[in-house]
């Protein structure tokens, strides 16, 4: 793990990948001024799943590893409020939990190392298929998705955000450190989500 940096923090009841795409509608106060701070400063925050209650809560309560989020895209929604579109960048786990008086909540955070490219081996190349036919039929977000489907982490998010799984099963996946790993879980349920499509 590198340094340790405070960041805020915008608990979901979602999983966001490093490489995924995250739509949101921002009307509270303190996420507003958030939004405009990091797009004044081009900064960060941190998506985190809840483990439970709401993010109102007085003490929060959330997963302990996350992933930093960028705007890259923002407009005014038919029903006035902030639409974002944002982008995962880097895992994180959080080491301590704050609370600034307008209700934001932030933390301290390691950055793990996930800096290394991992191939997508041998045995896995039918899943990039998979994914290519798969992104080939999003719609105008995709260009926002930086594809590299030689990177095994790269691969293994994309096709974890495409299945069908609870937050639960998706936050497990995203604590695995091994693309490898992460990629030989992902490939039985995909099988069985192809096969079971086909019937």
């Amino acid at each position: 793990m590198s340094a340790s940096e405070q960041i805020a923090l915008f608990p979901l009841n979602t999983v966001l990948f490093p490489g995924g795409l995250l739509p949101l509608r921002i009307f509270e106060p303190r996420y507003l001024d958030m939004v405009g701070r990091c797009l004044r400063s081009d900064s960060v925050f941190g998506v985190v799943l809840l483990d439970a209650g709401s993010d109102t809560s007085r003490e929060v309560s959330t997963a302990p590893v996350g992933t930093s989020a960028r705007i890259v895209d923002f407009q005014q929604l038919e029903d006035g409020l902030l639409g974002l579109l944002c982008r995962g960048e880097r895992r994180f786990r959080i080491s301590a939990h704050t609370r600034n008086d307008d209700g934001l909540n932030c933390a301290q955070v390691e950055w793990l190392d996930d800096t290394r490219l991992v191939p997508v081996p041998a045995q896995f190349q039918a899943l990039v298929s998979v994914l290519r036919d798969a992104i080939a039929r999003f719609d105008s977000i995709a260009r926002f998705l930086e594809p590299n489907y030689e990177d095994a982490s790269w691969v293994s998010h994309r096709l974890a955000e495409l299945l069908p799984l609870d937050q639960n099963a998706l936050q497990r996946l995203l604590e695995l450190d091994d693309p490898e790993t992460r990629l030989g879980l992902l490939a039985p349920l995909l099988d069985a989500s192809q096969s079971g499509g086909s019937g």
